[in-house]
């Protein structure tokens, strides 16, 4: 690749990932910003809808960026993504009260998701296959990097300068990536038709929104038995089977509901909604914890929350290496939501007197079991898919976590709301307290604890803690459920494309993605292919499997003359990075077996030279249909073309020259 064709790729690649990390961002960035929002707006109660209005509206929108982008190209849909997201960050900063805020949210989840679908799928627009590898696992490396800074950052937001930066920052780095995107990104011609599933997905939409106001109102605003609540639980049973209808007569539905007549498949996506479930609701809440009962500053509540992170992090990548070396992946769910309700367990007995360190170690612990699980469940659901149902599949796992995130933090904010009224209440009876005083300033600005007097503030402070500390004894039952459902996970033999590929980053940080099966079978085979020893060792190989004497340097000649046609001798020394002189001895091989001739200073391919090159694209595309065990190429056309371009590309101008012992 040239030098200024590689930096203008970089370039997109930056935008890409820059992209991508506003997105990311935004999923993590807000929760140390929470206790100082509520103190601005109040609502303590509606705390969690600022986080669940991002991740519902970007879970439920990222099939639909993916179909669309697809269907009428990705470069305008990019740009349109952007710019709904930037438009939702600025309402965000702008938000006069709860209210605004968390329609603002829900905007700018819309533009989020498509945010990191079609970024995700840009790459395999504009990077070769041998190198798709590589920027994949950077693009993960976003995800992960954006689970530990994002409560961070929020903090140092906060306490430097205001919440309402939280948003802002989006802005001129949003419209940086903006501007590049429009200037370098190529458009792609190639259209893939979709029927897209826009009632399924509003169904799903509504449902999941009416569940989310139960678990949100029932027993804080309305009792339990209100007219409300259950008005809510009725037009919700509805709206589900209404969805279950119409996923069954979609042409493309948003969930195939045969997915769930797999038995990994179901297990996968429980576990990755009690997994989403455990780790927003807990991102949530444990910065309130840090800020209001050890009256630390939003920047130090993000730097106790790093060891989670690390641990979740660590385990995400050691769980994927390991499953890699060995194949068996059954044992990570069991340790992982076993060491989670350990977890849940330690969290639910700490208070204000409990030290910082052993909250970081608690910390540590649920991190850790949430990794453990989090990177498998991907890679499970992908191994017993059939070829049809493996880009769908495996968006609907990670759409069962994002899902079980917004519930999470949903039923956390509940318990919390509902335990703190009352706590608050038993806290304060007694007490000598100031003229006028609201108990209820408390539960809207934390704060105002400074204006009480001491025992009071104590009394309070505990009650608080209390309160925090209940959804996690509260969450115990739903992680030992996940224990039970990990009991059930069976171990099957791993498929070589997943199991070599396993170990990918955006699979267990990402959103859902949207992708065809054919996107996810190039995913992984980018990776494999990434993992191919040094061109010298491949082009050698790649001759004695065609039946050729030749070098690897011999070999490397005969495919780009092949793919060419003809090529100056110079520039083809240049492109090896030789003197013509150094070049001779590779083409000389070439020339005596009819290959190739000289033609002046050019380089012309021979029809046996061109039958030769064929050769050796078949003996790669063969070598690449060994890494697809369980899934027949013949049986799928679209799988057959996929392996005649990855082998035609990877074995012509993809790959660099071999240098030291061609």
């Amino acid at each position: 690749m040239g030098g200024k064709a590689e930096r203008d790729l970089w370039v997109i690649i930056g935008a890409l990932m820059l992209t991508l990390l506003l997105a990311a961002l935004d999923q993590t960035i807000v929760s140390t910003a929470l206790p100082t929002i509520v103190s601005e707006f109040g609502g303590l109660n509606h705390l969690s809808w600022v986080v669940t209005a991002y991740l519902l509206a970007a879970t439920v929108s990222a099939p639909l960026w993916g179909k669309l982008g697809d269907q009428y190209g990705r470069k305008g849909l990019f740009q349109a993504a952007i710019v709904i997201f930037l438009i939702g960050s600025a309402l965000c900063g702008l938000a006069q009260n709860l209210q605004q805020l968390i329609f603002f949210r829900a905007l700018q989840g819309l533009g989020g998701g498509g945010l990191i679908v079609l970024a995700m799928a840009i790459v395999g627009d504009v990077v070769a296959p041998r190198d798709r590898g590589r920027y994949q696992g950077l693009f993960g490396g976003v995800f992960a990097f954006a689970s530990v800074v994002g409560p961070l950052i929020g903090g140092l937001f906060v306490d430097q300068l205001s919440w309402r930066w939280v948003f802002y920052v989006n802005l001129p780095i949003g419209a940086a990536a903006l501007l590049v995107v429009a200037a370098t990104l190529p458009g792609r011609p190639q259209r893939t038709r979709h029927v897209i599933d826009y009632l399924g997905a509003a169904t799903l939409s509504a449902a999941v929104t009416c569940v989310v106001l139960i678990t949100t109102w029932g027993g804080t605003e309305y009792a339990w038995n209100a007219p409300e609540i259950l008005g809510l639980g009725i037009i919700s049973i509805a709206l589900l089977v209404l969805f279950v209808l119409i996923e069954r007569q979609a042409a493309e539905p948003l969930l195939p509901l045969r997915l769930f007549r797999i038995n990994i498949f179901s297990v996968s996506a429980g576990l990755g909604f009690i997994v989403g479930f455990a780790m927003m609701g807990s991102l949530v809440y444990l910065p309130l914890f840090l800020q209001v009962v050890h009256g630390v500053s939003a920047t130090t509540s993000g730097l106790y929350l790093l060891p989670l992170m690390v641990g979740l992090l660590g385990m995400s990548i050691g769980s994927g290496q390991l499953i890699s070396r060995t194949g068996h992946y059954r044992v990570f769910p069991i340790l992982g939501m076993g060491l989670t309700t350990i977890a849940m367990l330690l969290l639910q007995s700490v208070d204000e007197r409990t030290s910082l360190t052993l909250c970081g170690l608690y910390f540590f612990v649920l991190g850790t079991g949430l990794g453990m699980v989090m990177q498998v469940l991907v890679i499970a659901v992908q191994n017993v898919v059939d070829y049809p149902d493996l880009g769908v599949a495996t968006s609907s796992v990670t759409f069962f976590r994002s899902i079980g995130g917004s519930f999470g933090v949903s039923v956390f904010g509940s318990v919390f709301a509902s335990r703190l009224a009352g706590n608050i209440t038993g806290a304060l009876r007694g007490q000598d307290l100031p003229p006028g005083f609201d108990p209820n300033l408390i539960q809207g600005d934390p704060h105002y604890l400074t204006s009480l007097p001491p025992m009071a503030a104590a009394r309070i402070i505990h009650a608080y803690s209390e309160s925090v500390t209940a959804i996690f004894l509260y969450a115990v039952p739903i992680t030992l459920l996940g224990f039970a459902l990990a009991l059930l996970l069976r171990q099957i033999p791993l498929r070589s494309t997943i199991g070599a590929a396993a170990g990918d980053l955006g699979d267990g940080y990402g959103r859902p993605r949207g992708e065809s099966s054919q996107a996810e079978i190039e995913r992984a085979l980018s990776r494999l292919i990434r993992r191919d020893s040094t061109a010298v060792s491949l082009y050698t190989d790649l001759a004695h499997r065609a039946g050729y004497a030749f070098s690897a340097g011999t070999t490397w000649t005969l495919c780009r003359v092949a793919r060419e046609g003809s090529v100056d001798r110079a520039v083809l020394a240049e492109r090896a990075g030789v003197t013509v002189e150094q070049g001779l001895p590779y083409v000389q091989p070439l020339v005596d077996d009819g290959l190739v001739e000289h033609a002046a200073s050019q380089l012309v391919i021979t029809g046996t030279g061109l039958q030769a090159a064929q050769r050796l694209i078949r003996v790669r595309r063969a070598a690449l249909a060994r890494h697809l065990d369980g899934w027949d190429p013949d049986a799928n056309p679209e799988l057959t073309d996929l392996l005649t371009r990855l082998a035609t590309e990877t074995v012509g101008c993809d790959y660099d020259a071999p240098r030291a012992g061609g």
